[in-house]
């Protein structure tokens, strides 16, 4: 006869519940008081997934603009400088559009908490945004090349943190969805990022000079696919709202396009350009669409209680069992 077991999620092992006397009892249903959520839902608004978007595609594109630039791929670094240019303007009127009041984005520049995601992610979208705006303007215009290599620099220094902040900020929420896959989220949205700058690049650039640009787009969809895969087999029952409703029909558009982007980027080698430029639509399509159901995944996962009670269960069944260990180290 089979065992009753409760699931506690997020990949813990089942729990087997016994009655004092050591009859078996069956696995408590999950309420909240009134059917009401136990976690307030995100407060934040649909500008935060593009703009989430914007910054890994900007951030990316202007640390491929500079490997260009010191390969002698002029073609292709004007090409990655310009897109990079687009998003780092696109980006400070999305996150004060989110915040509502454009005085708390001056706020939040007047401190810095190196412990606070938001207030790191806030100083490099300021340091990041005049950078590439000034390099890809100074590079239009041909003067003070001195300068425009410094901004450039600059910008492609904070690249890899403007295109990975956002995941740590995702992941420093009490959303469980989004809390408990900390350890992927940095290289789903670092992939997912790279694979948008490469495609991006792949549209834009000279065909002689595409080829750095189409590497970047196929390891950044790699990683993005596998880290995504990995998230959810980490994650057991806790990776559900990335599967149903809105946010599974965002997340399986995106495997969809990265997937059919990946192969058509693969195949479009040489004299294959119209087939690169298909994938690297489909990428870019892809990318997007994979932010968005990060995004919707962390409001369903609040709106259903046992996503968060399953979660804290296995916290403190985790945190019992290293009390415990240490409890008896310390008699021995």
């Amino acid at each position: 006869m089979p065992t009753p077991s409760v699931d506690l999620g997020a990949g813990a092992p089942a729990q087997q519940l016994k009655s004092p006397r050591g009859a078996m009892v069956p696995p408590a249903e999950v309420r909240s008081y009134h059917g009401r959520p136990i976690l307030q839902a995100p407060a934040w608004t649909w500008e935060v997934p593009v703009y989430v978007f914007v910054g890994g595609l900007g951030g990316l594109s202007e640390a491929l603009a500079e490997a260009a630039e010191l390969t002698g791929r002029r073609g292709l670094a004007r090409a990655a400088r310009r897109t990079a240019a687009a998003a780092a303007l696109a980006g400070p009127p999305l996150l004060v559009a989110d915040l509502g009041v454009p005085g708390r984005f001056h706020h939040m520049l007047r401190v810095f908490k190196p412990t606070s995601p938001l207030s790191v992610g806030s100083w490099i979208l300021a340091a990041f945004s005049p950078a590439a705006a000034a390099a890809a303007g100074l590079d239009e215009i041909g003067r003070l090349p001195g300068l425009r290599r410094l901004a450039q620099r600059v910008g492609s220094a904070l690249g890899f943190g403007m295109a990975t902040y956002t995941a740590v900020l995702f992941a420093n929420t009490a959303v469980p969805v989004w809390h408990e896959a900390r350890r992927e989220l940095p290289f789903l949205f670092g992939g997912s990022a790279a694979a948008s700058a490469g495609a991006a690049a792949l549209l834009l650039a000279p065909e002689g000079e595409q080829e750095p640009a189409r590497r970047l787009a196929l390891a950044g969809a790699v990683i993005e696919l596998g880290a995504e895969e990995v998230m959810e087999r980490r994650l057991g029952s806790l990776a559900e709202p990335y599967h149903e409703g809105d946010a599974g029909r965002w997340a399986k558009l995106a495997k969809s396009c990265t997937a059919a982007g990946t192969a058509l980027v693969a195949a479009g080698g040489a004299n294959r350009l119209p087939l690169r430029r298909l994938g690297a639509v489909a990428l870019l399509a892809g990318s997007f669409c994979q932010r968005w159901a990060v995004y919707r995944a962390g409001f369903q996962g609040t709106a259903d209680p046992k996503y968060v009670v399953t979660t804290q269960r296995r916290r403190l069944a985790e945190t019992g069992d290293a009390s415990g260990d240490e409890q008896r180290a310390e008699h021995t």
